[in-house]
């Protein structure tokens, strides 16, 4: 399928820009973008430099914040060098685990708000209060996830 370019760029750009809302810095935000939207899902520095018009430094920074997430995994081209990049197929799996890894640890630090600052006080009611949350959501997403894996897919291939 021949795929217009332009519209291609525009979809790399507005995906990007919604991962930057959610916090991601620019440049990782583009690269996870490109590779996303590359049939193939995978892509060199050099092929992603040359996409996002962008240096070979800015790129190298972007996957390094994106291996660190796990949002892009590193591997070699057979018979070469070069490294070659592509987006995890579990990658929303490996995010939301991190995230629930990080909710936990962040119960752990408003658990001690809790006692330094006092049960009864209004501050340490609010610690309390978002311990519960975090405790909640870092139970429930276990679930979610194993749900999401057992699920039977009513589409077909192309739809997946």
């Amino acid at each position: 399928m021949e795929r217009d370019e332009d519209a291609v760029r525009d979809f790399t750009e507005r995906f990007a820009a919604t991962l930057v809302e959610a916090g991601i810095p620019r440049m990782p935000a583009l690269i996870f973008a490109a590779l996303s939207a590359t049939d193939s899902g995978r892509l060199t520095a050099a092929d992603l430099a040359t996409t996002l018009r962008a240096s070979p430094a800015a790129v190298s920074g972007g996957v390094r914040y994106l291996t660190g997430l796990g949002m892009v995994i590193r591997e070699r081209e057979p018979g070469s060098r070069r490294l070659r990049y592509r987006v995890p197929d579990n990658v929303w799996d490996e995010v939301v685990g991190i995230q629930t890894r990080l909710m936990t640890r962040w119960a752990a630090v408003l658990r001690e708000g809790v006692a330094v600052l006092g049960p009864g006080t209004p501050a340490g009611v609010r610690m309390r209060d978002s311990v519960q949350f975090f405790e909640f959501v870092a139970a429930e997403v276990p679930r979610v996830l194993d749900r999401w894996r057992k699920r039977e897919w009513t589409a077909g291939p192309a739809d997946r």
